[in-house]
């Protein structure tokens, strides 16, 4: 008793680790990813590691580039701008953080532009949750989002930076029965702990699904956790399965959207499901994506 009571003890000291990746070249998070990194790390009692992936570009120049372009000089001040948007960032992370009572740390990293993603994927796998700032147009973030969720090993969270997050008490689970909607679950299981209400969604005409009851079967299992669930099965109609799923959540109150990312990588050529590039083009929500 004494020894279960022990790992018992130590399981509810281990800390979530939660790492949030900031684009800084060619396009920059906005400072607001500051505010809802550290709202989600304190809502999850998690420390924060914040990361700015600054650009190192080779030096490709010859003479007649540097005579008639001076490339040298602009590289500079690319990579000057770079670190300058890093820094700045990193600065508003760690206000915030003191603000909110959150323990964070911060660090630099520095890729050449087409490795950005990949370099920021290999530093995710040493924590727990990957947070991403997106913001429309916003194509750096979008690269990293889905550097991180092909090549972390990790669940990624992507946070709209133009909306403060506010509580994620109500969590949506899209469902198909696949086993990437079932790493999405297990995935999720700290914001599903901490939720007041779970809801179970399935699309039934965008595919087929692998039997009618797959919704109230995966809610039956989280009821035996304790957790209240109701479940919902929503048509797509003419809109997008991305559209579909993210108008029902926040039609509901839905403050998270937990769903598995489809896809894979072929050198980094990304090939993503509907649903998955969908969120990437148009999130409206907090989205969490596993792979």
């Amino acid at each position: 008793m004494a020894l279960w009571a022990l790992h018992q003890w130590r399981r509810n000291q281990m800390k979530l680790m939660a790492v949030l990746c900031l684009a800084t070249y060619p396009e920059a998070n906005s400072p607001a990813v500051a505010v809802n990194a550290v709202a989600v790390a304190k809502q999850l009692g998690s420390t924060l590691h914040a990361i700015a992936v600054n650009v190192d570009i080779p030096d490709v120049s010859n003479a007649l580039s540097s005579y008639l372009l001076d490339l040298p000089t602009k590289i500079r001040e690319v990579e000057a701008t770079s670190r300058k948007h890093g820094k700045a960032l990193l600065e508003a992370v760690a206000k915030e953080a003191s603000r909110g009572a959150v323990t964070v740390t911060t660090q630099e990293i520095a890729a050449q532009p087409a490795l950005m993603g990949d370099e920021a994927a290999k530093q995710c796998r040493y924590f727990d949750l990957c947070l991403v700032g997106m913001a429309s147009g916003n194509q750096t973030a979008r690269m990293t989002a889905e550097a991180l969720l092909f090549g972390a090993g990790r669940p990624t969270l992507l946070l709209r930076d133009a909306t403060d997050v506010g509580a994620l008490d109500h969590v949506v689970i899209a469902w198909d029965g696949s086993r990437v909607a079932a790493r999405a679950v297990a995935d999720a299981r700290p914001f599903l702990e901490r939720a007041s209400k779970v809801t179970v969604a399935s699309v039934t005409d965008e595919k087929p699904l692998p039997g009618k009851d797959i919704g109230e079967r995966l809610a039956e299992g989280l009821r035996t956790r304790g957790l209240t669930i109701e479940t919902a099965s929503i048509q797509a109609g003419d809109l997008s399965i991305a559209v579909a799923l993210q108008e029902y959540a926040l039609k509901i109150g839905g403050k998270l959207l937990v769903m598995g990312g489809y896809g894979h990588s072929r050198v980094r050529d990304f090939v993503l499901g509907g649903a998955t590039g969908g969120v990437l083009a148009d999130l409206r929500l907090p989205v969490l994506l596993s792979h």
